[in-house]
Parts: C-alpha cells; sequence; structure tokens
C-alpha cells in the first residue's frame, strides 16, 4: 500500500537515535508537520524500535562492532558504518519508506549515496554537525597532512553533492558557502532545547539558587577538545581566590578523557570541591542547571572553537544561567551579555571571572534575564523548527497533502534523553 504521508529516512553514524537530542528533535518536529520519518543510525538499546517521545518514527539499527581510536581503526569504523547504512537505505527505498534523505555528520563519507539517491531523483540533505577536518586538528598530536587533506576533499564532496545543507550557525554556512555551495541552499538550524521542554522549570531558578553552595557547573563530553582539564584548573585558581568553602564545581557528562580528569583531580586535592555526575538524562540536566549559579565553557581559542556552536552552552542560556567562556566568535555571537569572556582559555582567566559573578548577584540576576530572552526569541529549538521543516515542506511539496503547522508536541518532547553534547552542533 502507498504511503499517503511524505517520508524522510535520517542516516546517523555516531550516536545511537536516542541519543542525538538534535535529531531527535527534528524527527518529532517533522512528524507534527505530517512526515513519516525512519532514522538508521548505530544499535543502542536494543528495546527501541520506535523513537522514544514519538509516536511513529521508526528506528532501522545497525550493529557497531568497530569502534574507531586511532587513524586505522576510525577507517574502519567508517567503512562498517557505509556499508550497513547502505544496506538499510536500500530496504527503505524498497519499502517506499524513502522520499527524500538527510544524512548527519560525522562522518563526511556518504556523498556516493548521494550521487546514487539524486539520480533517482530524490532530494538528499546534509545535515552539518560537525567540522570533520578541524575535529581531527583539535584531537591533539600530530596531525597527518594527508589525513587533513583527505578530510577536507569528503567534507568539500559530502557539501556539493547535497540538494540542500543545514548549517548549526553562521559560521558553518560561511563554511559551505566558501566549499562552493549556493547560499541560498544553506539554512542554519542552531542546536538547542525547545522552550517547552524547560518553560515550566526555569521561574524557580532565582529561589533555589539562593540556597546552598554556590555552583559551577560544565556540561558535556569529555573529549580531548573539550578542555575540561581547564574547569578542573581553574578549580585550584578558585580556591586560591576564595578558599575551599561556600561553592561547588560539578562536572557533568562522561568521555574518553574522564579517568584522567578523575586522577588529576585526586591529584590535585580537589575532591572537596569538584564533584563528578556521570552522564544525566533530562531530568536531571534540568535539576543540575537549577542549581547552577555559573555555567563555565572551557572551550580553547581553536579554528574548531571558534566557529563551533556548543549546544551545552544553548542549554545553560535556556535555564539563564550566566556563562564563563573564552572570546569566541560563535559563542559570543550565541551568548551576548549574558556571558563574561576570557582572552586566552586559561584557568586563572576562567577562575578570575567565575569569582566575579560568585561575588555579584546583582550581575548574575541581569545575565540570567537576558539569557532567557535571547533564548526565548532567537535559539529555542521552536525557532528552528519552523526553518527546518519549511525546507522539507519545499523539497516534498508534491508529496504533501496539506499544509501542517510546525511545533512539538508538549507530550513529546525529547526531555529524558542524554545530556547535550557538542552537536555543532556542531
Amino acid at each position: 500500500m502507498k504511503n499517503r504521508r511524505p517520508s524522510v529516512a535520517i542516516l546517523v553514524a555516531n550516536l545511537p537515535a536516542e541519543k542525538d537530542r538534535r535529531v531527535i528533535r527534528e524527527c518529532l518536529s517533522l512528524e507534527a508537520a505530517g512526515f513519516d520519518v525512519t532514522v538508521i543510525a548505530p544499535r543502542g538499546d536494543r528495546s527501541l524500535t520506535v523513537l522514544p517521545g514519538s509516536e511513529r518514527t521508526r528506528l532501522r539499527p545497525y550493529p557497531v562492532v568497530v569502534y574507531g581510536s586511532g587513524v586505522l581503526s576510525f577507517a574502519l569504523e567508517f567503512v562498517w558504518s557505509f556499508l550497513w547504512i547502505a544496506i538499510r537505505l536500500a530496504g527503505e527505498l524498497i519499502r517506499g519508506r524513502a522520499q527524500a534523505v538527510q544524512v548527519c555528520n560525522p562522518p563526511d563519507v556518504y556523498f556516493p549515496l548521494a550521487w546514487v539517491l539524486r539520480a533517482l531523483g530524490r532530494p538528499w540533505v546534509f545535515d552539518h554537525h560537525d567540522l570533520s577536518p578541524e575535529v581531527y586538528i583539535s584531537r591533539g598530536g600530530d596531525p597527518n597532512p594527508l589525513v587533513s587533506r583527505l578530510l577536507v576533499a569528503f567534507e568539500w564532496l559530502t557539501l556539493r553533492s547535497a540538494t540542500e545543507v543545514f548549517a548549526t550557525n553562521e559560521s558553518f554556512k560561511e563554511n559551505a558557502v566558501r566549499r562552493g555551495v549556493r547560499p541560498e541552499k544553506v539554512t542554519v538550524v542552531r542546536n538547542g532545547p525547545a522552550h517547552a521542554e524547560i518553560a515550566n522549570k526555569v521561574e524557580a531558578v532565582a529561589e533555589v539558587r539562593a540556597e546552598g553552595p554556590l555552583r559551577v557547573v560544565y556540561l558535556g563530553v569529555f573529549g580531548p577538545q573539550d578542555n575540561v582539564e581547564g574547569a578542573v584548573l581553574a578549580a585550584e585558581e578558585l580556591i586560591r581566590l576564595r578558599g575551599r568553602n561556600g561553592w561547588r564545581m560539578v562536572l557533568a557528562g562522561d568521555g574518553e578523557t574522564a579517568s584522567a580528569l578523575r586522577k588529576l583531580t585526586v591529584d590535585r586535592g580537589l575532591t572537596d570541591v569538584v564533584e563528578f555526575t556521570g552522564w544525566l538524562n533530562g531530568p536531571e540536566v534540568d535539576a543540575l542547571l537549577r542549581d547552577a549559579t555559573v555555567a563555565i565553557q572551557p572551550d580553547l581559542p581553536t579554528r574548531m572553537n571558534q566557529l563551533s556552536t556548543m549546544a551545552k552552552t544553548v542549554e545553560y542560556l535556556g535555564r539563564g544561567v550566566p556563562v564563563v567562556a573564552a572570546d569566541l566568535i560563535e559563542t559570543r555571537a550565541t551568548v551576548g551579555d549574558a556571558g563574561l569572556y576570557v582572552p586566552r582559555g586559561e584557568p586563572a582567566e576562567f577562575a578570575a571571572a567565575i569569582d566575579r559573578l560568585l561575588d555579584d548577584p546583582e550581575l548574575r540576576a541581569r545575565m540570567h534575564q537576558i539569557g532567557r530572552e535571547r533564548f526565548r526569541d532567537f535559539l529555542s529549538w521552536e525557532h528552528q523548527a519552523e526553518k527546518y521543516v519549511a525546507v522539507w515542506q519545499r523539497l516534498l511539496a508534491k508529496h504533501l497533502p496539506r499544509a501542517a503547522g510546525v511545533h512539538i508536541p508538549a507530550q513529546r518532547r525529547p526531555a529524558d534523553e542524554t545530556s547535550p553534547t557538542r552537536t555543532d552542533a556542531p
């Protein structure tokens, strides 16, 4: 029987579908606008066949037995994911459930599939989460110039083979245009939660923060490029400025540097002021940020970080938490006057800015209000969903029975997923 709804297949290679908050929001927005969605992604929870929180978004997971840690193992992981995604996508095409396809990076290796789909007359949209060449360089060590050039070539092919591109900020859009994509083919769709997800929870923030120790919070991934070590060392500097009493630093998340960070905390004698929570689900993230006094974004001023919008930062602003960050192009564009900025991202600089905020409740209150207004008026997913769905309505106009509004139903918001990461998203 022919499917009466327009159908989109979304391809994800680096996360199970139920853990990718951007993809979850995209799926719910498409579903609310009358689309059928299938997500092809690595297998996570084996019991899931439908995306959590959705009514009919199908999951078509594939097994993962190869995990990248070096150049060769990453290459094997990419080949494995490419083959499985190709198999799953072929199945969706045969079933008539892929009138259009969205691919999310990393990696940037799926352009051969784009050529096939476009030859069949089907739209292929690239959702540009990360600048893969810059991510490779930012992970430290001595980058292999051949690998760097190959990643740039893959990014160019991925962008140029797409019917349209979703960019997570203006810098990503400029990057796509430099690679030869026409500006009218690039739509900026930012990361961040929906206003409906947190609107009923932020009212109590000011009262909750007035009780207990002042809390400095980091929320996100512990990776080599995230400089969470800088947050730990900032806590050490903060002890010199204000002692050990009356404040705590809470590091929420996990990743490949987690063990090293815990060891650093022990070695520096900081276990009484630095707390690790591990991964948090949606309600736990809300509780953490309701208690937060200041949030830290410790990312250093690398090229990748200059051009990236950190998903964690939008989460901070949505709850009105003042942000301390290095002075990065896209961070300043996102945070505005809801943050204090340091020039180089050194621990002593972070500590001085945090100390200033902890001692100035009036400044924190102003930044709280500014952050909430920026989120409500500009950054929340409701604003992004309108642009996101409009692209699909245009690409699949002939398959749409009628125009549908764009909204995220409150009962189906992605509030119970894992804590946010860099998904620039990016």
